[in-house]
């Protein structure tokens, strides 16, 4: 595994193009929007496949996150996402370049963000990658086995439910170690409660049902 910055660069010139290896700030302004490319992990060069793998072990994030919206069928939007922050965009560039997906964003203060959310490139992407060139640390292989079964379990919209919802919150309990989270548990579980009340209070009674005219 490499370990030296200076080796870094030396691939990002050669892999990504003199162009395209080059730290000046045009190639860095603005968002870089995601556009999904066909993957094959096989063709990923094992030297960067796992100098990747080792520096997404103590630098990037599996993540599942709640928003709520107005929908008293559905009260929580759920949504995956796999993200690295860094100040020098290189290396995520290079990331980006080879997962063939996600989007690059800077913040005020200079830090970068490089993030998948798309389900489909987390799918099939981002979880193939990673299960050719695995992690070391016993904490991110936890997260990842974890991300993988949110994956299947929200391709299979099975979030869409009551009881879907419950299992994404056993999945994610312990993920990045509990961490800091917008929303609690018994939040979101009490907006289904509300949701669930709300639904029963106005779905029509026999009464208000239409009979057809004799």
């Amino acid at each position: 595994m490499l370990e030296h910055p200076v080796e870094t660069l030396v691939l990002a010139t050669r892999y990504f193009g003199a162009e395209e290896g080059r730290s000046d700030n045009s190639m860095w302004t603005g968002n870089q929007q995601e556009r999904l490319e066909m993957f094959d992990a096989k063709k990923v060069p094992p030297e960067i496949g796992w100098y990747f793998a080792g520096f997404v072990d103590g630098e990037g994030s599996f993540n599942v996150s709640f928003r709520p919206q107005d929908d008293f069928r559905q009260p929580w939007k759920v949504s995956l996402c796999f993200n690295i922050s860094q100040r020098d965009p290189v290396i995520l560039s290079l990331i980006k370049r080879h997962l063939g997906c996600g989007t690059m964003r800077q913040r005020s203060d200079g830090v970068w963000y490089y993030e998948v959310n798309n389900l489909s490139a987390i799918a099939e992407n981002v979880i193939p990658f990673f299960q050719r060139f695995h992690f070391l640390s016993a904490k991110k292989k936890r997260d990842f086995a974890k991300f993988e079964a949110l994956v299947t379990l929200l391709r299979e919209q099975r979030h869409l439910t009551r009881a879907g919802i419950e299992e994404v919150l056993r999945i994610r309990r312990d993920m990045n170690d509990g961490g800091k989270r917008r929303y609690t548990d018994d939040d979101i579980i009490a907006r289904l409660r509300e949701s669930s009340e709300t639904a029963r209070q106005t779905a029509p009674s026999a009464d208000d049902t239409v009979r057809p005219a004799r």
